[in-house]
């Protein structure tokens, strides 16, 4: 077979492969395997998951690859990894080397964003806005279906702006690992939702709907903080950007409840008499990292 797409997820436990169809971005082949956690294991198994896929397939693919960092313009070293040993490390051109043809590495985040405005729930929009809420936060934009990444590459990094018109009660600001204060990751990711609702040292967001629905008061007004800094968040995005949509991945994207109340909150931050900017869940969830690197290439690219 000819003219596929190979779409690369680098995770921090494992990487996932997979091809998608040149004509119709349909999925051929998926694997995974753990991430052997060092820099040399990790290219040489990149290596030979493609050759595998080649061979299965019968051809030569295009490679794209998502992962939790970018590539400095300047220097071309992968920067902000919290796989903190891909800093510092020549990882594209190495990979380019390795596979024996052009690698192209993008941020994990910019990876779900393009993934979700080609083929899914951002679809058709003009300008899309992906945003990651999980363990960390992240986002990337997309403007007439490509990345749009910046001078420095970190166009979209929604996570590291501070939380807009802050409450009394929120302050003083907490510290973000970034090493400033107050940044929208540290009251809309996974981790921060759930201490919010549990206390120190949770994470886990899992059941937190099923409880405010049985009435627990901390459950309740834990997500009501969540919902108005979102649409706070959002509010600022459309305010600056004017996204045709706002497509939400990540664990906490599947909290049902934020997609009714956020629409609803936003009006009240927004500067127009009207804001209809839809707030969507996602489509190809943990797909997207695959799906979105593979899009790196265009059609047209993916003709061998």
């Amino acid at each position: 077979m000819t003219g596929y797409r190979i779409g690369i997820d680098f995770g921090g436990t494992k990487i996932e492969i997979a091809a998608l169809a040149r004509a119709d971005g349909r999925e051929l082949v998926r694997r995974r395997i753990a991430n052997p956690g060092h820099y040399a294991g990790a290219v040489t198994a990149i290596r030979d998951l493609v050759a595998g896929m080649d061979a299965e397939l019968g051809g030569t693919g295009t490679v794209g690859i998502g992962i939790p960092g970018s590539i400095s313009p300047e220097s071309g070293l992968i920067k902000n990894a919290n796989a903190t040993w891909l800093n510092n490390q020549p990882f594209g051109r190495d990979l380019t080397e390795s596979v024996g043809r052009e690698v192209r590495v993008e941020n994990d985040a910019n990876c779900f964003a393009l993934s979700e405005a080609v083929d899914g729930a951002g679809a058709g929009r003009r300008v899309v806005l992906g945003v990651i809420l999980g363990t960390g936060m992240g986002g990337g934009l997309v403007v007439d279906g490509k990345l749009l990444t910046g001078a420095h590459h970190i166009a979209g990094e929604w996570g590291h702006i501070p939380l807009p018109w802050p409450r009394i009660t929120e302050m003083p600001f907490p510290k973000c690992f970034c090493g400033n204060e107050g940044c929208l990751e540290r009251f809309l990711s996974g981790p921060s939702l759930a201490q919010d609702w549990k206390g120190p040292g949770h994470r886990d967001t899992a059941g937190i709907e099923a409880a405010a629905e049985a009435g627990d008061i901390a459950a309740i007004g834990a997500l009501d903080r969540y919902v108005d800094r979102l649409a706070r968040a959002c509010a600022m995005a459309i305010n600056f950007l004017d996204p045709d949509a706002i497509v939400l991945g990540g664990g906490v994207s599947n909290l049902l409840s934020i997609y009714a109340r956020v629409p609803l909150l936003m009006p009240r931050y927004v500067i127009t008499p009207q804001c209809n900017t839809p707030v969507i869940r996602n489509r190809h969830g943990d797909s997207s990292g695959v799906r979105g690197a593979a899009w790196l290439w265009s059609a047209d690219e993916a003709t061998s």
